[in-house]
């Protein structure tokens, strides 16, 4: 049997990751005792649900090395769309459906744009963001929908326990696995990831790579429908404002998650929304005010970055050595 050893990349990653979060556990549970309770480590879990789907679809986008701006504004008309089927009356699964379908279909618009006539994906998914939100607006003109929630069960699912885990918590790890299973363990995820690497070497290698960018974008805005789904559930109402912030969070755990552990994935993006749900817990605890929330956020992504970037990394290494080569020539 192989021994595992610090010195393996990803075993190196994963415990520098685990000492991260142990010290911000330890520093906030020094300012508030309660900070490790059971319950409040359900409450980081249950936090953390709605934007870390939102951050996997993000993630799939990423892989592909394109942008996504557009599903917070796909998000919200999944939730309008949701909402509206259920005001009208309509099963819950079908009011569901239809709001993951609609995000569903606006993934795929950015994925044929983007990835079959090569239209530039930060412009192109604006555009479709912004056209998403206008949509979100149709429904009810802006006004909030929660009749009939109450009826419908959208709100036993976000009080369900599966297996004694909490619904939104389950539904989360079991989006992240089969994610999980997509890029790490299938074909189509070396495609994605090879795509992302250079696409003009991978469609000679005969990967169908218009094909792979356009399922990223669909991934993309169907879980953030999800995401809005769960959201909904949470909050009892739909509004056009449900997907407003799922940017932020989303861009920082992907990014932070692939600066710790070396390149974008769904463990990675599981840990960087983990490890940002817990700092903006303690800061919760610690009564700091809700709005300061995206400049913690863009403090932690910016320091990550320049931790963990291994072009800092090497600049750091060749230093050291300059510095140790000095030292040797002074004592000789």
């Amino acid at each position: 049997m192989t021994p595992v050893s610090l010195r393996t990349p990803a075993v190196a990653r994963t415990a520098a990751f685990a000492a991260l979060l142990a010290l911000v556990a330890l520093i906030f549970h020094l300012t508030a005792p309660n900070f490790l309770s059971l319950t409040n480590i359900t409450a980081i879990f249950r936090h953390m649900s709605a934007s870390g789907v939102a951050a996997l679809g993000l993630t799939f986008v990423i892989v592909v090395n394109r942008f996504d701006l557009s599903f917070p504004g796909i998000a919200s008309f999944g939730a309008m769309t949701m909402g509206m089927m259920i005001v009208l009356g309509y099963p819950l699964w079908l009011a569901i459906f239809l709001g993951v379908a609609a995000g569903t279909v606006l993934g795929l618009v950015n994925g044929i744009a983007v990835g079959w006539f090569d239209l530039p994906d930060i412009v192109t998914t604006i555009a479709v963001g912004s056209v998403a939100v206008g949509l979100s607006f149709l429904y009810s003109g802006g006004m909030t929908l929660s009749d009939n929630f109450m009826m419908s069960g959208i709100l036993d699912l976000n009080d369900r326990k599966i297996m004694g885990i909490s619904g939104p918590v389950f539904v989360m790890v079991l989006l992240y696995v089969a994610a999980g299973i997509v890029l790490h363990a299938t074909r189509y995820g070396r495609g994605l990831y090879a795509t992302g690497e250079n696409a003009v070497a991978a469609h000679f290698s005969g990967i169908r790579v218009r094909w792979l960018i356009a399922f990223a974008f669909v991934m993309c805005g169907a879980l953030a429908c999800w995401a809005a789904v769960m959201l909904s559930a949470q909050s009892g109402r739909s509004d056009v404002t449900a997907g407003g912030g799922f940017l932020m969070p989303a861009y920082a755990a992907v990014f932070l998650g692939a600066a710790l552990f070396g390149r974008p994935s769904a463990p990675a993006t599981f840990a960087g929304a983990l490890l940002i749900s817990t700092i903006l817990n303690g800061c919760t605890l610690l009564a700091i005010p809700y709005y300061y929330s995206d400049a913690i956020i863009s403090a932690i992504l910016i320091a990550a970055i320049s931790v963990f970037d291994p072009r800092i990394g090497a600049a750091l290494r060749r230093l050291f050595a300059a510095r140790g080569a000095k030292s040797r020539l002074k004592e000789s």
